[in-house]
């Protein structure tokens, strides 16, 4: 399932692709399916106030109950976190309740109320788009926001928040610091599935509110022949000297290695034209060491919050979180914050988007008026098969940062 290397053979290509797609769609990108957000738009102070005085009623909806392996893990990682943000409020006191939903949108909804029926004022969770749109929509003439675990800017809005790492928010941080290095001319190279042409347009959206250029855009099938049919092109675009840097979505997991190589052969490679990825190029580890990857730029969590919580979550758990893990942390150690300083608008939005934002695992955040969130990210490389950090994540949100 993981491809550490460039795949040759059209069948076995084709037959890593499906699998990785299957367990990419189960745990992230599912969470990228466009379900159209159809909240309306709310008032400033959407949700109700707290008691200070009181527990804060948080409920958390995890994927537990739904027969997959990987999803156990991430439900089971997703509550342990949330236990570790709740225990760690000190000075304010959060009542947690747990809540399996399984993979179904129906059960989300089933949960969210039965949730709200026993007192809960805010709701973590769930997982995928689908569901959390679905979930918000219920919630809203309940009075209830929704802090949900998806990355998909395309359903944030009205009272759901997203507390995944956008492709917007990867791609205005590497654009930004694109143009600071005098990167501007940025050609796009995207999947034409799903998530793909969602980063594309998060992409070009981050060169436009960067004063960058979009040199070019191309698509191409999740595929051997779609690559080796568009890399010709990419490499004709490049060789005209109109173009900086190759901003690839690369979402699927064999396709970066293999789209990498294929430009590389065609003298397409960092650090002459600038390559650039919406993807973790240093995951799985097997990736350090290919060659057309080096110099390459990505965007990352500061790595060293995100050792110190994975080492105490192992120490209390036996085993490594799920990546997602931090999310779960991330939404009740913010609403803990709020409530220990005596915020009675710590469940609604006057608190939720408070312009200093919060203390996260993997570096600060805050939660914008229009459903996303806006993330400290580190500018990262592969130098001598070695991560390097080439601008570190922001501790703060003055100085220009962020959107």
């Amino acid at each position: 399932m993981v491809v550490s290397a460039p795949i040759r053979t059209g069948t076995g290509f084709r037959g890593v692709l499906a699998r990785a797609a299957a367990v990419v769609s189960a745990l992230v990108l599912a969470a990228c399916d466009p379900v159209g957000g159809t909240q309306q738009a709310r008032g400033p102070a959407f949700g109700p106030t707290i008691d200070p005085g009181q527990p804060v009623r948080v409920a958390l909806l995890a994927p537990g109950g739904s027969g997959s392996a990987d999803l156990e893990w991430l439900a089971r990682s997703l509550k342990n976190a949330a236990r570790m943000a709740a225990a760690d409020a000190q000075g304010a006191a959060i009542d947690l309740r747990v809540y399996d939903t399984g993979s179904s949108t129906e059960q989300a909804v089933a949960q969210a109320n039965a949730a709200v029926d026993a007192g809960a004022q805010i709701i973590v969770g769930p997982l995928f788009a689908e569901a959390a749109n679905a979930v918000g929509n219920a919630m809203q003439p309940r009075n209830v926001n929704v802090l949900s675990f998806s990355n998909n800017a395309e359903i944030a809005g009205g009272n759901v928040f997203i507390l995944g790492n956008s492709f917007a928010n990867i791609s205005n941080r590497l654009v930004g610091y694109g143009v600071r290095q005098g990167k501007r001319n940025v050609f796009v190279v995207a999947e034409d599935d799903i998530a793909g042409q969602l980063g594309a347009r998060a992409i070009e959206s981050a060169i436009a509110r960067n004063g960058a250029r979009l040199a070019g855009r191309i698509n191409h099938p999740v595929s051997i022949t779609g690559i080796d049919t568009v890399t010709p092109q990419i490499a004709a675009a490049v060789q005209s000297g109109r173009v900086d840097a190759v901003f690839m979505t690369a979402n699927n997991q064999a396709v970066l290695p293999y789209l990498t190589e294929r430009l590389a052969a065609a003298g397409v490679r960092s650090p002459v034209t600038q390559m650039m990825g919406l993807t973790r190029w240093d995951q799985p580890p097997g990736r350090m060491s290919l060659a057309q990857l080096q110099e390459g730029w990505f965007a990352i969590p500061d790595q060293n919050l995100r050792a110190q919580f994975d080492a105490r979550y192992r120490s209390m758990h036996g085993e490594q979180p799920h990546e997602l893990a931090s999310l779960a942390y991330d939404g009740v150690a913010a609403i803990a914050s709020l409530a220990r300083s005596g915020n009675r608008n710590a469940v609604n939005t006057v608190g939720l988007t408070q312009n200093s934002g919060f203390s996260g695992v993997g570096g600060v955040f805050r939660l914008r008026p229009d459903g996303t969130a806006e993330r400290a990210l580190a500018v990262a490389t592969l130098r001598g098969n070695r991560l390097v950090i080439l601008d570190p994540a922001p501790r703060g949100f003055g100085g220009g940062f962020g959107f």
